[in-house]
């Protein structure tokens, strides 16, 4: 994390440390018509008084936002809020951004970590959802639970990111295979997008940067008359931003997530697991190739 090089190489995917980094960077996306997600970085908190610090972060991510006209939502880790802690606190933490977002006519997602947080997380969102509807969450198609939480979201109308998780997960709780996840998620992305969910209000964000994914989606939206503004494509800062782009000029609503925060080698390493490609990037800005 010293290396000024692996700074350097970390940058494609955190664009720093600040709030002003990530802004700014929020700011960019804007003007090419791709909205925003802002992410502060750190998860796994064991300390109350710590907790609620972060709370107040993204108190203050909410504001900037708001006075810097920016058009962007937020994304917070149920941890970070003290869900390790006690359900409670979490919610307490939670509901207080919501408050202050729905305040500025913002939004607030919760993100899905492991599943040992997957029920306490959706039970922390439920609690804050019956009162607050700008709170959203995180379905990861990779479980074997996810079909029944999707039919449940759909009965209530949640508005959702839908993603592959990024998690190491036992086979007894996950598909371990690629081509697995891959069915699971088309099958829930058919429920979340068909007219029942629509009519019920859920919105999606689906949140891939794989090709059968997304040109299956725009083949779907196409054949069942879905509207281009009745869902989002969502996609990690720094990852396939040609593509972003061009999603956004064919007319459909695109928005990356930007992370920022001191804590970003853990989320860097993700990255760098997830994709070969992200490797050889990483090689060749530490080599100075």
């Amino acid at each position: 994390m010293r290396f000024e090089m692996s700074k350097r190489a970390a940058r494609r995917f955190v664009p720093g440390e600040r709030l002003e980094d990530a802004i700014t960077t929020a700011k960019e996306l804007n003007e090419v018509g791709i909205m925003a997600g802002i992410d502060h970085l750190g998860e796994s908190v064991e300390d109350e008084s710590l907790a609620r610090k972060m709370a107040d972060v993204y108190v203050q991510i909410l504001e900037e936002i708001a006075a810097k006209g920016i058009d962007s939502n937020i994304s917070v880790k149920p941890t970070q809020l003290g869900l390790g802690i006690s359900n409670e606190l979490c919610r307490e933490n939670v509901e207080r951004i919501v408050k202050k977002a729905a305040e500025y006519g913002n939004h607030v997602r919760m993100d899905m970590e492991d599943s040992s947080f997957t029920q306490k997380t959706l039970d922390v969102f439920k609690s804050i959802r019956k009162t607050h509807p700008n709170l959203g969450t995180v379905l990861q198609t990779y479980l074997y639970r996810t079909e029944k939480d999707v039919e449940d979201a759909i009965e209530n109308g949640y508005g959702l990111r839908i993603c592959k998780g990024a998690y190491k997960e036992p086979s007894d709780i996950a598909f371990s295979k690629k081509a697995q996840v891959d069915q699971n998620f088309i099958k829930l992305l058919e429920k979340l997008l068909g007219e029942r969910a629509r009519k019920n209000g859920v919105y999606v964000g689906v949140a891939t940067h794989d090709d059968k994914i997304i040109d299956w989606t725009k083949d779907f939206v196409r054949e069942n008359g879905v509207g281009k503004e009745e869902f989002e494509f969502q996609m990690l800062y720094g990852i396939r931003t040609n593509l972003q782009k061009e999603l956004v000029k064919e007319g459909y609503q695109m928005r990356a997530y930007i992370p920022f925060g001191t804590h970003w080698y853990p989320y860097y390493m993700r990255r760098l697991a997830e994709r070969p490609a992200n490797l050889f990037f990483f090689a060749k800005t530490f080599l100075g190739e």
